[in-house]
């Protein structure tokens, strides 16, 4: 999988030594079930820190639960902390959410083309080969979840 990142990362130019290795983002515990917390994060679209964005109407920000795991048993309900992931993980998300299935679909129209002359039916079974992919990738959830950790940090 190292070698796919890599090649994702020469292709759009990334330096991976210039960046940090981790994904943060500040939120607040919801719930604690033992080494397990639940954070709430707010997530924002990329101008919602322009100071045009009140007269604009294409700025927004959406609420997210995020699992993550922790061994800090001094965290409480309402604490403000912070979720960490590896940025491989990010990586790996990206490639199998978007890179993978766009690549699928191009596949599936550049070899269809060939033999259908329907350009509907052809868009058709290319949108249509998305579904055992997601399928697929739902039957691995337990699988991905380990592989996709997050874990919290106190604010101090």
């Amino acid at each position: 999988m190292q070698k796919y990142l890599y090649i994702c990362a020469r292709i759009c130019k990334v330096d991976f030594a210039k960046m940090s290795q981790t994904i943060e983002h500040t939120g607040r515990i919801q719930r604690i079930d033992g080494t397990s917390v639940q954070v709430l994060i707010t997530q924002h679209s990329a101008c919602s820190g322009c100071h045009a964005k009140s007269a604009c109407t294409v700025s927004d920000s959406a609420e997210k639960l995020v699992d993550a795991e922790t061994d800090d048993t001094s965290l409480q309900v309402g604490d403000e902390v912070l979720v960490c992931a590896r940025r491989s993980s990010g990586m790996l998300a990206v490639l199998l959410a978007f890179v993978v299935p766009f690549l699928l679909i191009l596949l599936v129209l550049v070899v269809l083309r060939a033999f259908v002359d329907n350009e509907a039916l052809t868009g058709t079974i290319a949108l249509a080969s998305l579904v055992p992919y997601y399928v697929t990738l739902s039957l691995f959830r337990s699988r991905l979840k380990s592989t996709f950790r997050f874990y919290v940090k106190k604010l101090s």
